[in-house]
């Protein structure tokens, strides 16, 4: 068994996939390891840019999916693939430090489940930064995430608790959220945030949103019973309407004033019936896919300096 695997999902990274392997086995140079690239279907060169450095000798391990599958699938796909006592996970631009894997590994090796490496200062867009800390507040109260807790992309899990989480048979991973199904024992460690090593960034906004939504949808029911209690709340706030209506309509007081007061609260209360059949729609959807067991990524092709399959 290998002592680290290291599992990175590659997206229009053409320009870094090199640098970064250099990177690892200079950091690594000491270990017994296996670096997992999975080429989640780029428009660049990516996936020849993997097989060169496996050419080279590098241990590496290239899965090339058929299909963009997103993040988590694409970091699922090399879990499902890695072996060594620890995995790291982190991103493919070189804004994660090779060079701090072996304290993120030290830090394990204390007796933790998984250590997460905290940026104090990140070096990303401020709505990055808002969306994290939107994301980290709601995995408070979703997870039990323990406060202060930040939910890095670069981090190393012990390898057992790996192989629960790969148990999972949903089709829209949140990787940790699973992590947190799995284990308590967790903690993090100062790491610095360095810059873009090339190219730009692809997550967007739209994604940003996907990952909030597997967060809020994938571990909790929590916004089915938000939308059951403003439905309750907006339910006797009619009701006590109605009795004062009525009250006035026989005590003589009921005119025609009041009509704007009407149109707002149907489209209010309308827009909160829609509100939450889209909610209801969202987890209905989410288990149709699921129980259909529609697949969360497919394979294309795996390479190694060994081998070359073809699935």
């Amino acid at each position: 068994m290998k002592e680290i695997s290291i599992v990175i999902p590659v997206y229009n990274s053409a320009e870094c996939v090199e640098k970064l392997t250099k990177e690892i086995a200079e950091a690594l140079k000491d270990f017994d390891y296996e670096q997992i690239m999975v080429n989640d279907c780029s428009r660049d060169a990516s996936w020849n840019k993997i097989c060169s450095v496996i050419n080279e000798g590098y241990p590496v391990i290239g899965i090339n999916l058929r299909k963009n599958s997103g993040q988590d699938n694409a970091i699922f796909a090399g879990l499902t693939k890695a072996s060594a006592k620890w995995i790291v996970i982190m991103d493919d631009d070189l804004q994660h430090s090779p060079h701090d894997i072996p304290a993120l590994y030290k830090k394990a090796e204390e007796g933790f489940d998984c250590v997460y490496a905290d940026f104090p200062k990140k070096k990303q867009a401020v709505w990055k930064n808002f969306g994290s800390w939107l994301n980290g507040k709601c995995a408070e109260f979703l997870i039990a995430k323990p406060k202060g807790l930040y939910l890095s992309p670069f981090k190393i899990i012990k390898g057992d608790v790996i192989a629960e989480v790969i148990k999972s048979q949903s089709l829209f991973p949140y990787i940790d959220g699973l992590i947190f199904q799995v284990t308590q024992n967790i903690t993090q460690i100062p790491i610095q945030h360095h810059k873009r090593a090339a190219g730009k960034s692809n997550y967007n906004l739209i994604k940003s949103i996907r990952v909030f939504a597997k967060l809020v949808f994938g571990f909790s029911v929590t916004p089915l019973r938000i939308a059951s209690w403003i439905g309750t709340l907006c339910a006797l706030a009619g009701f006590g309407l109605g009795i004062f209506y009525l009250v006035e309509y026989f005590t003589g007081k009921a005119d025609v004033t009041g009509w704007t007061t009407l149109v707002v609260l149907i489209l209010f209360i309308g827009g909160l019936n829609l509100i939450s059949l889209g909610i209801i729609g969202e987890y209905i959807g989410r288990s149709y896919l699921t129980v259909n067991k529609n697949p969360r990524f497919t394979i294309s092709e795996i390479k190694t300096n060994r081998t070359n399959h073809n699935d």
